[in-house]
Formats: structure tokens, C-alpha cells, sequence
């Protein structure tokens, strides 16, 4: 046997999971994605979205409304007969007309350990909080915002010195295989469903330009978080004098380390700052406009000696 599934999802998250749902057999009868966006070094070009590229190779039917909101949207998807509705980082708001447009209903995989960092940025959010564990979740979606009960769980370990995007593609491989493991219960009618507690509540808010400026005035360890959460995008940022300008500066990698001094000024000439306690190394910065660089190829074609003040 296998099962009938419309796939809805978006960015190259979501690809690994479709891909493993057509390794295992199971019939694609639709792929749902976010329209095309404008893309391209000006702007001009429409692109089509990593999960839309994708299903074109793969020969599975695509399709990309603005939203559920128009009846024919609706009876479409209900058309396809579909038993079960698979949902990666889709980026819509699903109605209650979608939710039960299957025979079983929609299953979504969603990167955290629920009810903790519901929301737009799970990943990014539990590294800035200091987490030390995340995983996948699959859950049966309700009309709630991740409020629905959980089906199956895959845990994963974040690193010290984990940054958002290693933990982004551990979370990518581990949901497929989560999502791929949680269809064969449901076509055995073995996929028993918990609802989430409801102490531990917590929500992951989307990242906002304004919080990604660095505030060294924080401890040392805040600090890191705060780096490695939002690398390598949208990318944490300090502004620095370079050639008698401020320059804007992003850090990719940082990790902990001795030292003290004023908040933000450099206590070595290998790029240790310090924070209002503690100090962290800065081990991958980039320039705008220019290449991520590890600290000591970033030093030769940019010197910031022991002194010098990050704002």
C-alpha cells in the first residue's frame, strides 16, 4: 500500500522531506508552494521555490495560490482525493477547509520540541535562548498555531558552538526521516496522537531587522547566542571605523572565551571582545558587499588592533 499525499511547503527545508516521501513509495498527487517571488542580482527575475523545483524534476503537478481564500482554491484541493495532506515550512495559513480536505487530516513537521518555540523562527530562537536540545515534531494540525497534538519526535543535540544554519540542516535530514517514518504508522493505523502540555508554552516571534544589531553590553554567553543564532542569515552585525567610515560588519561564528574589559572594545588583536562579562572571539565576519572570511583572513585585508571600540 501506499498513500495519496498533497505536499505543501516552500524552502529547501521542506525538499529533503518531499523527496523521502517519493522514496518511500507513496503517491504525490499534488506539490503546494509559495507564487514565485522576484529574485535574480536586480530584482527582475521571478524564481520559483527550492520545494517548486523540485517537484518540476520530479514530474509532480504544482500549484501556487496566494492563499485558500477563494472557494475554487478550496474545491481544488478537495478534489484530489487525496488521504492525507504533508506540510514543511508551507508559509500559509491553512483554513479549516484544508485541515479536513483529507481523508486524514494534515500532518505537519515543525522544528522544535513543542508546546516550547511555536511559531515562524523555531531554529533561530532556540539557540538565542541557549537551548541545548531541539528536535522535529510531527503533529496533526489544527486551527491553532502549532497547537496540535504530536505523532512522533526526533530530538537533536545543539552544539556550543552550533550555528543556526548547521542546526537548520541537521533539523532538514532529521524531519524527513521523522515525517517519512510517521506516514508508514498512519497507513498501518499505528500512529497514536498526544496533545501538547500545557505548561512550557513558548513563542518563537519572526526575526526582526532591528534585533540583529549585537549588543556587547550583554554577557558573554547572551552574546554567543545571539551570533550564532542568526548565522549565517540574516546574520548578527556590528558597525566599525574601517578607512575613516563606519562600516557595517556581520559575524558568522564566534565562541566564548577569557578576557575582560569595556563592553565592545577589542581586548587582542585577534579579534577578543569583550562583553559586560566574559568575552567571545569573533571567528568568521564578513563585510557588506564582500565574502565570509575566517578571523585571521578577515585581519589581513582588514587590521582592527586590540583598542579598537565595535558599536
Amino acid at each position: 500500500m501506499s498513500l495519496r499525499i498533497v505536499f505543501m511547503g516552500t524552502p529547501e527545508f521542506s525538499v529533503p522531506t518531499l523527496r523521502s516521501l517519493v522514496d518511500a513509495g507513496h503517491t504525490i498527487a499534488a506539490v503546494y508552494t509559495q507564487p514565485p517571488r522576484p529574485g535574480g542580482r536586480r530584482g527582475l527575475d521571478l524564481q520559483k521555490s527550492p520545494v517548486h523545483q523540485a517537484a518540476e524534476l520530479l514530474g509532480i503537478p504544482v500549484f501556487t495560490p496566494v492563499n485558500f481564500k477563494e472557494q475554487a482554491e478550496r474545491e481544488h484541493f478537495i478534489a484530489l482525493q487525496a488521504h492525507v495532506a504533508v506540510v514543511v515550512a508551507y508559509g500559509l495559513l491553512l483554513p479549516e477547509a484544508i485541515l479536513n480536505g483529507t481523508r486524514y487530516g494534515c500532518y505537519n513537521g515543525h522544528a522544535s520540541l513543542l508546546p516550547r518555540w511555536r511559531g515562524a523562527a523555531p531554529i533561530q530562537r532556540a539557540i538565542m535562548a541557549g537551548d541545548e536540545k531541539t528536535g522535529m515534531m510531527v503533529m496533526k494540525m489544527d486551527k491553532g498555531l502549532d497547537t496540535g497534538p504530536v505523532a512522533l519526535t526526533s530530538e537533536v543535540e545543539i552544539g556550543p558552538n552550533m550555528t543556526g544554519g548547521e542546526l537548520h540542516d541537521k533539523l532538514m535530514h532529521a524531519g524527513a526521516k521523522a515525517m517519512a517514518e510517521a506516514m508508514v504508522k498512519l497507513e498501518m493505523g499505528d500512529l497514536p496522537l498526544t496533545p501538547q502540555a500545557a505548561e512550557g508554552v513558548l513563542y518563537a516571534a519572526k526575526l526582526d531587522k532591528g534585533e540583529t544589531r549585537i549588543d556587547f553590553s550583554k554577557n558573554a554567553t547572551d552574546v554567543h547566542n545571539h551570533i550564532r543564532g542568526l548565522a549565517p542569515f540574516p546574520g548578527a552585525w556590528f558597525e566599525v571605523e574601517i578607512g575613516g567610515k563606519p562600516e557595517r560588519v556581520k559575524v558568522l561564528g564566534s565562541e566564548l572565551a577569557e578576557g575582560s574589559g569595556p563592553a565592545g572594545e577589542l581586548i587582542t588583536n585577534d579579534l577578543l571582545v569583550a562583553c559586560a562579562s566574559g568575552a567571545v572571539r569573533l571567528t568568521k565576519l564578513q563585510k557588506a558587499g564582500g565574502k565570509p572570511l575566517a578571523a585571521a583572513d578577515f585581519l589581513r585585508g582588514t587590521p582592527l588592533a586590540a583598542g579598537t571600540r565595535l558599536g
